[in-house]
């Protein structure tokens, strides 16, 4: 039995591809049984689907619809939260002294042990209900707050049951290198990872990457080579924090591994971005970190020249409390100066590329899934025109409303 959805009327529908933004006016969408099977105008989409004949008619008079965002970087499995650090940065403390102080990273580490899976579970859900609200339909998400065998896998866990629950779509990663734990040597660490939680991983069968925060005073480019080689020879496709502190070589290591994408890249260099574009490893810029560090963001500048394209995420976590992609895209066009199609393709198609997904998710082209939302906006220029709100007013996934503003 088919089930048929038809989203109607729309002011304009956007649709990102290659390059450039498509819009459509007076626009409709219909979806079969969870894939798109018509994109046009409303009196063409609607002849062939008429509403009236579908299982739901969403009336999005006024709007526009877009494809459901897509955020291919988040940690946003874990315990407790730090909202106490972000008062010491703002009195001028840095990242690196709070860390230094037993907070940071192994903090939430703490946390994270003590927590329960069903515990991990609950507050994934519930920050994926905000990230639902605001428009995303499919999210990566990191394990790496839990740094031993048996506390990865309760992340991993905690993901994969969070995923059958949600509407929103998860893609599992494995960051067992987040930071060196307690009274642990950084090469024994290494060590720990490869022979110990990457085999483990691989047999839990959950993770589809690798990620490990390349860094100085965390794990070295020859460290972070040796963690990515080993999680790829045992199916992990790899990952990688690149860049973000001080430029050490790990936007070069994600080129020649030839990985499905190098994050952060905040002090990357046009060197780097021309290599990554050679090696068609997509970058993945966090312009929420740069906004909750205040440290300058991003150049996007230098990878239009590469003849990059660039994704956009929220990097969600602790330290970055942020689950929008609503003002990831507004940081985007006010923080870095993306126009707002650039930044709309980074939130989407791009972002769909950063998570290596072939099947459409990010677009509204024919046989992708049927994941939009509809904003109240009369054009998708005005989602970061009018900033700090949120525009979405319903959200489908797999042709299903799955949220409603109100």
């Amino acid at each position: 039995m088919t089930s048929l959805t038809v989203v109607h009327g729309a002011a304009q529908l956007a649709r990102p591809s290659s390059g450039t933004v498509e819009t459509i006016p007076d626009a409709a969408v219909a979806i079969a049984n969870g894939a798109v099977v018509g994109v046009g105008p409303t009196d063409d989409v609607t002849r062939e689907y008429p509403p009236e004949n579908a299982d739901t008619a969403v009336d999005a008079s006024g709007g526009t619809v877009l494809p459901g965002f897509v955020d291919p970087h988040t940690h946003a499995v874990f315990a407790g939260d730090r909202a106490d650090e972000f008062t010491a940065k703002l009195r001028g403390k840095s990242y690196q002294e709070i860390m230094a102080e037993g907070g940071g990273i192994l903090r939430t580490v703490r946390a994270v042990r003590e927590a329960s899976r069903e515990t991990l579970v609950s507050n994934l859900c519930d920050h994926l209900d905000t990230m639902l609200a605001h428009g995303t339909t499919t999210a990566e998400v990191k394990s790496g707050y839990g740094l031993s065998v048996d506390a990865e896998s309760k992340l991993l866990a905690a993901i994969v049951e969070a995923d059958a629950r949600h509407p929103v779509d998860l893609i599992a990663t494995f960051m067992g290198a987040h930071a060196v734990p307690d009274g642990r040597e950084t090469d024994g660490y290494v060590d720990h990872v490869i022979e110990k939680q990457l085999p483990a991983v691989a047999d839990q069968g959950i993770a589809t990457f690798c990620d490990v925060f390349c860094e100085a005073g965390v794990f070295s480019v020859a460290q972070s080579r040796r963690v990515l080689e080993a999680a790829r020879d045992l199916g992990l496709a790899p990952k990688i924090h690149a860049e973000e502190f001080e430029r050490i070589g790990g936007a070069g290591l994600a080129a020649d591994l030839g990985a499905v994408s190098a994050d952060h890249l905040l002090q990357a260099t046009a060197a780097d971005a021309e290599a990554l574009a050679d090696a068609g490893v997509t970058p993945v810029f966090l312009p929420g970190t740069a906004f909750t560090l205040d440290t300058p963001y991003a150049d996007p500048g230098l990878f239009a020249s590469a003849g990059a394209d660039v994704a956009v995420a929220t990097d969600f976590n602790p330290n970055c409390f942020s689950q929008s992609m609503e003002f990831a895209i507004d940081l985007a066009c006010h923080g870095m100066r993306m126009s707002p199609g650039d930044a709309l393709r980074s939130a989407t198609a791009v972002a769909s590329d950063a998570l290596a997904l072939d099947d459409g998710t990010g677009t509204l082209d024919a046989g992708a899934p049927g994941d939009l939302v509809v904003a109240d906006v009369p054009d998708y220029e005005h989602l970061p025109y009018n900033f700090g709100v949120s525009n979405i007013e319903t959200v489908l996934a797999d042709g299903e409303v799955v949220s409603r503003a109100g």
